[in-house]
């Protein structure tokens, strides 16, 4: 297996201090590999939890920093954890119907963001299989909140940052398998690259100048507002 899958990048940043702390505090390269991946997505699931940051093409330092993330920056740190702990690892780039959006976004965010959405996933090589590792996307809470919210919605489900057809039987576990949460909203694959920095010199949101610093600045902080009162719902 190519050793591209095990390198550090710009935005893979696994060397600095922060990524190396967060491995030993958390003992993950203590553990045999199916351990090894289970925890780190685990953490990523659960521990940074689901939320928009001020750009897609950031550092996992930075995710780490911020303690949160969405598809594309949470494939960042989960794939620098990985590769940290000696595990190879790829990612996919998609575009996904905005719809898959709504909810999540608010009202205004979500008239003004593009119809498609760039999205990403992370596949990881185990037992020579690749899994696809999607579902890392959105925190337990957060999820059994929305479940709870449409707790009498059976079959499709699209919105608040699920898409799938069966929505009371969604399981992000991961168990040597592939786990999904947004796969029914995709509209378009653009394929598969070594690392996030090439895809992301390739494909982006697709936003003007303008919209990006109002995403940057005000959009994002509605969403986590949002997201935040979504996720804390009794």
């Amino acid at each position: 297996m190519n050793e591209k899958y095990l390198e550090e990048t710009k935005l893979l940043d696994y060397k600095c201090n922060t990524i190396q702390k967060l491995i030993s505090d958390r003992k993950f390269n203590e553990l045999d590999d199916n351990n090894k991946i289970k925890s780190i997505y685990n953490y990523v699931k659960d521990e940074i939890l689901f939320g928009y940051n001020s750009s897609d093409s950031i550092s996992s330092s930075e995710v780490l920093s911020d303690g949160y993330g969405q598809c594309n920056t949470k494939a960042i740190l989960l794939m620098s954890l990985l590769r940290g702990c000696n595990i190879k690892c790829r990612i996919h780039g998609f575009y996904i119907d905005k719809k898959l959006q709504k909810g999540a976004m608010t009202n205004l965010v979500y008239i003004l963001s593009p119809r498609k959405i760039f999205h990403s996933w992370v596949e990881v090589f185990y037992n020579d299989n690749w899994y696809v590792l999607e579902g890392v996307i959105l925190d337990n809470k957060y999820l059994n909140s929305i479940k709870n919210k449409f707790k009498d919605c059976t079959g499709k489900f699209i919105g608040y940052g699920i898409a799938t057809n069966d929505f009371q039987n969604i399981d992000t576990t991961w168990n040597e398998c592939n786990t999904y949460i947004q796969s029914d909203g995709i509209v378009k694959d653009l394929g598969i690259y070594d690392s996030p920095d090439e895809l992301f010199k390739e494909y982006d949101q697709n936003m003007s100048k303008l919209k990006e610093m109002l995403y940057k600045n005000i959009g994002r902080h509605l969403m986590n507002k949002n997201i935040s009162k979504l996720r804390n719902k009794r």
